[in-house]
């Protein structure tokens, strides 16, 4: 087995100590979790931590943001799928059902927001998080309206919207709130955002209709 190279060995830390964080705070939180305990689960001394994240919170956001970026695949890869329109719509919405309320990385989303009430570094952080979060929201709207034949314009137009960024932001922010309820009762349905997808989407396709 060839050796690594200082890079490649860097990277492998930097992975590995992501892990072992991405697994401390979605099981204990992020207050309950240490630098220690992070560096102890991957095998590594707490210096190795801070020489790679620097702190804590920064840590903790790079954790979310591959949280974000796995889970926002995972929809964009079902709404851009070559299923039709419908098909895809509601495997979006299968997805939703089965991911709001997962209690430990709502919680986790949760517990670093109420940290960074008083502190704008942090603050900074959860509102860069939310806006690529929304943007990814937004092209997946954009790719589903594109495909009935739409473009934001005539959405605009039409009265339907008045942009894709604020329908996506209605999304985000409907599915952030059911995603906490959820995580403290999970029997609540998905229904109303669910719901409102398919509507939306229902609606776009009578005005594709209508323009053929």
């Amino acid at each position: 087995m060839p050796r690594l190279t200082r890079v490649q060995r860097q990277e492998q830390t930097r992975a590995e100590l992501l892990d072992a964080a991405k697994t401390r705070f979605l099981e204990h939180g992020y207050a309950s979790t240490s630098l220690e305990d992070i560096a102890d689960d991957a095998g590594y001394s707490k210096g190795a931590v801070y020489s790679n994240f620097g702190s804590k919170p920064t840590l903790c956001r790079e954790v979310l943001e591959a949280i974000h970026r796995e889970k926002f695949a995972e929809m964009s890869e079902l709404a851009m799928s070559d299923a039709d329109v419908p098909s895809r719509v509601e495997a979006v919405n299968a997805w939703l059902e089965r991911t709001a309320g997962d209690v430990g990385w709502t919680m986790l989303e949760l517990e670093f927001v109420v940290l960074s009430r008083n502190d704008p570094e942090l603050g900074q952080m959860i509102t860069d998080l939310r806006n690529e979060a929304a943007q990814m929201v937004v092209e997946v709207l954009r790719s589903l309206s594109t495909d009935l034949g739409l473009g934001e314009e005539q959405l605009v137009a039409a009265g339907v919207i008045d942009s894709l960024e604020d329908i996506g932001n209605l999304f985000l922010s409907a599915g952030i709130g059911l995603g906490i309820q959820r995580a403290v009762d999970p029997t609540l349905p998905a229904r109303p955002v669910t719901g409102a997808i398919t509507r939306l989407m229902n609606l776009l396709a009578l005005l594709a209709a209508t323009q053929d």
